[in-house]
């Protein structure tokens, strides 16, 4: 009996030792191999959750089909026999998120035994097929849109959209369709036609990207036709017009040594051509104001620093679900040289930079900070120059409350017609009409109270609020010469609904503001509802 009972107590021990997960650190320390990679995939309901298993979500998962294997494990960074990496499991989660078709991913350890790790990937799928029905108002604006896309066309990560859309500026009916993984590769590539009332829309693009840190290279170009009208807008309201016809060509190509001691520098050279034309529009019902032609073609070369540095947190700027935030020192800087004797209408040196860094910690206190110039030099002189700093502060409060604020200054010079800047309801102040005023430079800045409740109705959808104050004005140089007021400000409140089940991505929306400025013919409450990308 004792030699079966010593049997008995081995075996039975041998899944325990096998079942004790070193630490990641440890795994790493200890040159850990990858094993299996396991893949959990949960459907877009849980019934193994009394409060989920209902009819109409049984059915919901029955109709929808499930992210395709393939289409997960082309995006880890990491395969079985490769030496386990923190730094690549935490990337490989983070593509994952990027995509609207999951509503969460994690990668954990799931057994250790003798130098070999297996891991799982745990994927929660969200709802693909949509019905594109909106309707949205803000600036004094409505917008309604009509379609049906598929973000996870037959579980192969594939999108396509029909639309047809009706605003303020124009009615058009889009067919798009976009792969991020074109035959299984890295290189994603985009199709859009648009139908206009005022013209037409299309694009194409193939873009391999610098779709990790330690990417060594990239490529890609973009084919583009737009033609619009277009308007300059006083106090809301039209004020002249003019017609725009647009074709942009690029190609481009990348290179880099990959992730080393924490930096990421990658190089980028391609050529241009950007050209524009500006014409009378047919039928005017406007005074005619003409930007100047301009066609450049120009060749560039780029480069960008990347310092490896993520946060994972939450009920930051989404409700209940994860996000990841960039702290890391980013900088990146491009030149190029347009010539008439490559068929462009000028010499102009095209200049382009762009700064970002994040300070302190998203579990307490953080500010994120970014800065952005670009224009041209043409005959010794600055011109169509921008140059933007951006602050956004994070203090966490609890776990249901955050004070947000975001502070936005753009400083212009000698602007393109067709690049005035406008601030307004469509663009941070919330209390007044749509491009209310006009400048060559203004000033944003928005403080705002958060809050995340537990109130999850029929589990489909994530509740939140927010008390709100706006303040903004713009300087300088209004082709339309309209009335000029000073600062501009506004208070208000909404709620924010944030769909956990469906792939549209979008949070709703539904805010009351109160202007506390302007002129005597605006309402003196505005009622917004809209859909955005964030809090």
């Amino acid at each position: 009996m004792r030699p079966f009972a010593l049997a008995l107590i081995i075996l039975l021990a041998v899944p325990t030792i096998a079942e004790e997960l070193p630490t990641v650190a440890a795994l790493e320390e200890e040159n850990a191999v990858i094993g299996e990679i396991r893949l959990e995939k949960s459907n877009v309901f849980d019934l193994s959750n009394p409060e989920e298993n209902y009819w109409l979500y049984r059915l919901a998962n029955r109709l929808h089909i499930v992210t395709r294997d393939k289409v997960i494990k082309k995006q880890l960074l990491f395969r079985s026999g490769d030496e386990f990496s923190l730094r690549e499991v935490d990337e490989s989660e983070r593509i994952l998120r990027r995509n609207r078709y999951f509503f969460d991913a994690d990668i954990k350890p799931s057994r250790y035994e003798n130098g070999v790790v297996d891991l799982t990937v745990s994927t929660r799928d969200v709802w693909s097929l949509n019905p594109d029905i909106s309707w949205s108002r803000s600036g004094g604006e409505n917008r309604t849109k009509l379609g049906l896309e598929d973000t996870n066309l037959l579980g192969r990560g594939q999108l396509v959209r029909v639309a047809r859309i009706e605003d303020v500026d124009r009615t058009s009916d889009s067919f798009e369709f976009s792969d991020e993984h074109l035959g299984r590769s890295w290189v994603s590539a985009l199709l859009k036609v648009s139908d206009n009332s005022d013209g037409k829309f299309n694009l194409l693009s193939a873009i391999r990207p610098f779709y990790a840190l330690d990417v060594r290279w990239s490529a890609g170009g973009w084919l583009l036709e737009d033609e619009r009208r277009e308007a300059l807008y006083a106090l809301g309201e039209e004020a002249a017009e003019y017609r725009h016809e647009r074709d942009y060509q690029a190609a481009f190509g990348g290179w880099s040594r990959g992730l080393q001691d924490g930096w990421v520098r990658r190089w980028t050279a391609g050529i241009v051509r950007d050209d524009n034309r500006f014409s009378a529009v047919l039928s005017p019902t406007l005074p005619a104001l003409i930007p100047q032609d301009r066609n450049l073609v120009y060749p560039f070369i780029g480069l960008e620093v990347v310092e490896d540095d993520f946060q994972k947190t939450e009920n930051r700027d989404q409700i209940g679900r994860t996000e990841d935030f960039y702290l890391g020192t980013r900088l990146s800087g491009s030149l190029g040289w347009s010539d008439r004797s490559f068929g462009a209408d000028r010499d102009a040196l095209i200049v382009s930079a762009r700064a970002s860094r994040g300070f302190g910690s998203l579990d307490n206190h953080a500010l994120l900070l970014s800065g952005s110039v670009s224009g041209r030099v043409e005959s010794g002189d600055m011109v169509n120059s921008l140059l933007n700093v951006t602050a956004r502060y994070y203090q966490t409060q609890s776990r249901k409350r955050l004070f947000f604020a975001t502070l936005s200054a753009t400083a212009g010079r000698s602007l393109d017609i067709d690049n005035t800047l406008e601030i307004g309801g469509d663009s941070g102040l919330r209390g007044y009409p749509l491009r209310y005023q006009s400048g060559d430079s203004k000033l944003l800045l928005t403080l705002e109270q958060r809050y995340f409740t537990d109130w999850y109705p029929f589990r489909l959808v994530r509740i939140g609020g927010a008390v709100f104050a706006d303040a903004g004005r713009v300087w300088g140089d209004d082709p339309v010469n309209g009335r000029r007021y000073d600062w501009l400000s506004d208070v208000g409140f909404g709620l924010r609904l944030a769909p956990t089940r469906s792939s549209a991505g979008k949070m709703i929306h539904l805010d009351v503001a109160f202007p506390l400025g302007g002129d005597a013919s605006i309402d003196s409450v505005q009622f917004l509802l809209e859909s955005k990308r964030s809090f």
